[in-house]
C-alpha cells in the first residue's frame, strides 16, 4: 500500500473503538429514546407501543410538577453559574498571587471536586436534617430557634442544594480562571502601571476583557452541567420535600421507575434540547465578546 494512504487511513482506523462505544451507548439510546417519545411506551405495553404523535410532550408542558421542575433546573442552573463565576473568579485573583502556602490552598480549594456527589449530598444531609450537627450547633450556643429541618422546606432546601453545588465546583472554575490570567501578558501591566493606572482600572480593561475566553468555558461548563443535575438533588432530597426541589433529571428518573417510559423519553428529549439551544446560544454570545491578545 502506499505510504501517503496508508498515513491516511491508519489514523481512521484508530477511531473505530472510540466510534463504535460511542455510537453504542450515546448514538444508539438517544435515537432510541426519540422514537418511543412519541409512544405510549410503558410497563404494561413493553412489546406494542403505540404511536401517540406529541401527546406525551403535551401532556408533560400540562403537568404543574413538570413545570416547577422546568423551573428549578433554570433556576439551579443559573444562579449556581452566576455564584460559581463569580467566587471561583475572586478565588483566582487570590491564588495567582505567589505567597508563601499558595500550593496548599490550591489544593484545598479544589478538593471538593474530586468528591462524589453522592457522598456529599450523604455528609450534608447529616449535617442539615432536623438532629444534625448544625442544629446542635444552634442548640449549644443557646440560639435553638434558628435550628429546623433545612431540606425539609422548599426555600432553605434550594438554598443549601445551591451552596453546596457552588462549594463543590468554584475550586474547578477558579484552576479555569487562573489558566486564562496566567495567559495575560504581564506587559500589560507594567505599561498601565506606568501610565498611572489603577488596580481596578488595571482589572477593568486589561484582566476582564482577556479573560473572555476563560468565561465562555466557564459559563458553558456550568451552564451545561447545571441543567443536567440530577446526583446532588437526588442524596440530598430526593427532589422533595414532596416535589418541591425536583428538576428535569430526577422528573425524568421518577417517571422511568413508575414504568412510564415514553413519558419518559419525551421528558429526556426535552431537557436535551434544552441544554444543547441553551449553551449553543449562551456560546455564540460569548464568543463575540472575545478579544485577541
Amino acid at each position: 500500500m502506499n505510504k501517503k494512504l496508508l498515513s491516511k487511513v491508519y489514523p481512521m482506523w484508530l477511531g473505530i473503538p472510540a466510534g463504535l462505544v460511542y455510537t453504542v451507548f450515546f448514538i444508539i439510546p438517544i435515537i432510541t429514546a426519540f422514537f418511543y417519545s412519541f409512544t405510549n411506551w410503558n410497563m404494561d405495553q413493553m412489546d406494542s407501543p403505540t404511536f401517540t404523535g406529541l401527546t406525551n410532550f403535551i401532556n408533560l408542558f400540562q403537568d404543574e410538577i413538570f413545570l416547577h421542575s422546568l423551573w428549578n433546573t433554570v433556576l439551579f442552573a443559573f444562579s449556581t453559574t452566576i455564584l460559581k463565576t463569580v467566587v471561583g473568579l475572586l478565588l483566582a485573583l487570590l491564588i495567582v498571587q505567589k505567597f508563601r502556602g499558595n500550593s496548599i490552598f490550591r489544593t484545598l480549594f479544589y478538593l471538593p471536586c474530586v468528591l462524589s456527589c453522592m457522598i456529599v449530598g450523604l455528609l450534608f444531609t447529616g449535617i442539615l436534617k432536623q438532629d444534625g450537627l448544625l442544629n446542635k450547633f444552634f442548640i449549644s450556643i443557646g440560639q435553638p430557634n434558628i435550628a429546623r429541618d433545612w431540606l425539609g422546606s422548599y426555600g432553605t432546601a434550594m438554598f443549601w442544594i445551591i451552596i453546596i453545588e457552588v462549594w463543590m465546583w468554584a475550586g474547578f472554575t477558579m484552576f479555569l480562571f487562573i489558566s486564562g490570567l496566567q495567559s495575560i501578558p504581564r506587559e500589560y501591566y507594567e505599561s498601565a502601571q506606568i501610565d498611572g493606572a489603577s488596580t481596578w482600572m488595571q482589572f477593568k480593561k486589561i484582566t476582564l476583557p482577556l479573560l473572555a475566553p476563560s468565561f465562555t468555558v466557564v459559563v458553558t461548563f456550568n451552564i451545561t452541567g447545571g441543567l443536567k443535575v440530577f446526583d446532588l438533588v437526588y442524596s440530598l432530597t430526593g427532589g422533595g420535600p414532596g416535589f418541591d426541589t425536583q428538576v428535569l433529571s430526577t422528573y425524568t428518573y421518577r417517571a422511568f421507575g413508575m414504568g412510564l417510559l415514553g413519558k419518559s423519553s419525551a421528558s429526556a428529549m426535552i431537557l436535551s434540547l434544552f441544554i444543547v439551544g441553551v449553551t449553543f446560544a449562551l456560546n455564540k454570545f460569548l464568543r463575540s465578546k472575545e478579544v485577541d491578545i
